[in-house]
């Protein structure tokens, strides 16, 4: 158990008042006495100038702004779902300009050597025939792959970006505990979290004079166009992501638009003549480099892991043939082995000539008898992990289990030695974290990213720091709990001024392109619009049902919410309670099968439901959308309905009122608008918007049809109430009352909802635009004709310019509009014709489609 320091003895205007660093451990910002160390004096210096408050209220911005840029983590099985916000510290981590260069200078030298013991074990492995390496923790090594061995790469480079993560000991030497060789994973993180508190403090990155890093990102970007093995003036590169459930998707998004790369999943690329091609909707693209973000086994299923959905069928034989470069190398996994640790020093002078500068957490192969002995005996002071990374085993902390919890684990080991490793557990340093709680002192690791640079390797000047939950556990893992800092290097020269940012001066290349759209890419913004207009359809519903029950005392006063409950039926697919066949019981106690409707996240159909479908889907193109359209995505936010079982110790739960749901539905309604203007003016017409504003427009037609059918085909004696109801609903009252001064009229309301193409709402207006789009859609081929989507998209628009409105609103003996409704279901029958010919001919892929089975 750690013990605390007295306070230290600087305040900082009051932020860092009562902050106890525990004893027997390194602190980054003060030492034993308390005294703030000399790196972080400047910082200490601007913080007190600064004051508590106004350093909280810009903390509190930050934050709001890592929110609104939807920096998220992904954590399966979270409370907060597969979007929980980025945990960001406003205190840095500062690095002083001596010890980073050591710390250079011994990572430089850890990447050179990983690079020549993948070379080796890849090439011609003498490393295995001299005894340096043992045989078993190679070839038992699922990372080590078989297929790969042999092929030679572009300037024989295995890593284009390689990781490592260290820490201080409680002497405050900085210690190497992991290598992340396969596809590191964090450097988009350390950006993100440079650009929030670059705007945060921008005074305090001058006083620190704290190196930039957008000059790395340059170099890597650099490496990759020269690895290119053709086309290297302008190669293709595209980022291969596994897609946006993984963990780090948000940063595999946020770097291919840093980069410049498309952002791709396995299904979006294919092999042809051992050629991989980039699948876009204007016809196939080669590809010269793929940067993956994908692991090693996943990126085959043909010669690596047969059951991967996730990869590109015949890429190693592409690599192979030398006609595409796949950064990292496939089989680069091997060298995250942490089994290789206790053997780095050895083939460290075997390969470099030199001793290893950094040293490694004592870790120690249970493979090799007498390491496995040295385990065994001191298992109450280490951290077992597994030997191979794809085995997935969490780490065990030996001072956390009981005697005869460490028995069994002994038992475990020594039935499989090979699979496992022990590393001493490390006190890492501390640095101060601001909680809700105050200031409380967390334990630090960081991760440093190298890059490829004239023979050898640069660093980033930064990289990612993590810190733990707690202050008494020493496990940093953001999945546990934990967040991260920005890492701050300070040099005593001159602050390089380089940003990746477009320069405003110089010539450039005009250019209008941009039209590298992947189907997979359209598919999804196709299911956006509709998923957004399905929303907003069933809102406007919800919100005129809600108007009435609210205003209205009883049925006889509202003869029309029958009806709008039907449609809203028709709409949602929901049937509760037989809404329509039982309107007054649902009409004596709306809220029990109402409010569900809205709030039930779990319920197909619902409001909540599909506005989440909206995020999930947003979400798989966000390389493709604006920040500002992101923004208005991520304020379509439902509350949730309490929960009657969990109830306040007082026993009062607090309802959701039809009032309070009118407001939630109205701010929805103006935050659908903005993404409706935000796509009608901002979005440069190609074929992304294209394919979002037919999924709008079809999904529009739907529900236009839908409301029309369950309203007004049935006649009801007392109309006014009903077609001033779907005015309001279509967003057409305003326009119907400056044409009509009298009262409304059934074929009026036809006229304005169906065959008026000046107004933005009919049908005729969505069709027309439909059939616009799909004749600027790429079409293949020189086949005369039309293609199947041009004529079903025709025909729907011919169908409702010829109708007769008066013949529609005539009311047949029956008491129904029988014209209205033949044309009503004809369209209602071909409209999804268009959908799936659209689909079937742009959108269709080898992988199962993740979306959601549409209403129609």
């Amino acid at each position: 158990m750690e013990t605390t320091s007295p306070p230290v003895a600087s305040a900082a205007g009051n932020l860092l008042h009562g902050y106890r660093p525990p004893t027997g451990v390194f602190d980054e910002m003060f030492d034993a006495a308390g005294a703030v160390r000399a790196p972080w004096q400047s910082f200490h210096d601007a913080l007190g100038k600064l004051g508590r408050l106004e350093f909280t209220q810009r903390w509190q911005d930050a934050r709001e702004q890592l929110r609104l840029n939807g920096v998220t983590y992904n954590l399966h099985g979270d409370s907060r779902g597969l979007d929980r916000t980025w945990q960001l510290d406003p205190v840095p981590l500062i690095i002083a300009e001596a010890e980073a260069k050591k710390l250079e200078a011994g990572l430089i030298q850890r990447a050179q050597l990983l690079e020549a013991i993948l070379q080796d074990l890849y090439g011609k492995q003498l490393l295995l025939q001299e005894c340096l390496i043992p045989p078993e923790l190679i070839f038992a090594n699922s990372a080590f792959l078989r297929p790969c061995h042999g092929i030679t790469f572009t300037k024989n480079r295995y890593l284009a970006l390689v990781a490592f993560d260290f820490a201080r000991d409680p002497a405050g030497n900085f210690v190497v505990i992991s290598h992340r060789s396969q596809a590191p994973s964090g450097a988009g993180y350390a950006l993100e979290n440079r650009i929030v508190m670059a705007r945060m403090l921008p005074e305090f990155f001058r006083d620190c004079n704290v190196q930039r890093i957008a000059m790395f990102f340059r170099t890597f970007r650099e490496n990759l166009r020269s690895w290119a093995p053709h086309n290297r003036d302008n190669p293709r590169i595209v980022l291969m992501t596994p897609g946006p459930r993984n963990e780090t998707y948000f940063e595999h998004a946020y770097l291919a638009r840093y980069l410049g790369y498309t952002l791709v999943e396995g299904g979006d690329l294919t092999v042809r003549d051992q050629r991989v091609y980039l699948k876009l909707l204007d016809g196939l693209q080669p590809v010269d480099v793929i940067l993956r973000r994908l692991d090693d086994v996943y990126c085959d299923p043909l010669e690596l892991k047969p059951d991967s959905f996730l990869g590109v069928p015949g890429l190693v034989q592409a690599v192979r043939s030398g006609n595409v470069v796949v950064a990292n190398a496939l089989g680069c996994g091997l060298a995250e082995s942490p089994g290789l640790i206790p053997y780095l020093p050895a083939l460290c002078r075997r390969l470099l000539g030199s001793d290893l500068y950094l040293p490694s957490a004592q870790t120690f192969w249970c493979g090799d008898p007498l390491q496995l002995d040295h385990v065994i005996s001191h298992l109450e002071r280490m951290v077992v992990k597994s030997a191979f990374p794809g085995q997935r085993h969490e780490p065990t902390f030996g001072f956390k289990l009981s005697r005869s919890e460490r028995l069994k684990l002994a038992e475990q080991i020594q039935s499989n030695p090979i699979a496992y490793v022990g590393q001493e557990q490390l006190q890492l340093s501390t640095s101060p974290v601001m909680t809700e709680a105050g200031v409380q002192p967390r334990h630090l690791l960081v991760r440093s990213y190298l890059t490829p640079s004239e023979g050898s390797f640069t660093v980033m000047p930064g990289g990612l720091t993590r810190y733990s939950a707690t202050p008494d556990t020493t496990i940093v893992s953001v999945v546990k709990g934990g967040g991260s800092k920005d890492t701050w290097i300070q040099t005593s020269g001159p602050v390089s001024t380089f940003t990746m940012l477009r320069s405003t001066t110089g010539e450039v290349e005009l250019s209008r392109g941009g039209g590298d759209l992947p189907s997979r890419a359209a598919d999804n913004l196709f299911w956006l619009g509709r998923y957004v207009e399905r929303t907003e359809g069933i809102v406007r519903l919800l919100r005129g049902i809600f108007v009435r029950l609210i205003e209205k005392s009883d049925l006889s006063e509202a003869p029309e919410l029958p009806l709008l409950m039907r449609a809203l039926t028709s709409l949602t697919r929901i049937n509760p309670a037989h809404i329509g066949e039982m309107p007054e019981a649902i009409l004596a106690n709306p809220q029990v099968e109402l409010l569900p409707l809205v709030y039930d996240r779990e319920r197909v159909g619902s409001l909540a439901f599909n506005l989440r479908a909206v995020y999930r889907t947003a979400a798989s193109v966000r390389d493709r959308i604006s920040l500002d359209m992101w923004r208005v995505i991520s304020s379509l936010e439902m509350p949730q309905l309490p929960d009657p079982t969990k109830a306040p110790s007082n026993g009062h739960v607090e309802q959701i009122t039809f009032s309070d749901t009118l407001d939630v539905l109205s701010n929805l309604i103006m935050n659908l608008a903005a993404f409706g203007g935000l796509a009608a003016e901002s979005m440069t017409r190609g074929h992304g918007w294209r394919f979002l504003d037919m999924g709008r427009k079809l999904e529009r037609s739907f529900a236009t049809i839908q409301l029309l059918k369950e309203t007004l085909v049935p006649a009801i004696p007392v109309e006014a109430p009903l077609l001033e109801a779907l005015l309001e609903i279509a967003d057409s009252l305003m326009t119907f009352r400056r044409r009509y001064l009298s009262h409304v009229e059934t074929a009026a309301v036809l006229d304005l909802l169906l065959a008026d193409d000046s107004n933005p709402r009919s049908l005729v207006f969505q069709l027309e635009m439909l059939r616009e789009n799909v004749l600027r859609l790429p079409q293949n081929g020189v086949r005369a004709g039309r293609s199947m989507e041009q004529r079903v998209a025709l025909s729907l628009v011919t169908a409702v310019q010829l109708v007769d409105i008066e013949q529609l609103a005539q009311v047949s003996t029956q008491g129904t509009r029988l014209n209205l409704e033949e044309l009503l279901d004809g369209l209602d029958a071909e409209l999804p014709q268009l959908a799936e010919a659209i689909s079937h001919h742009f959108l269709s892929h080898l992988q199962i489609s993740r979306h959601l089975a549409g209403n129609k």
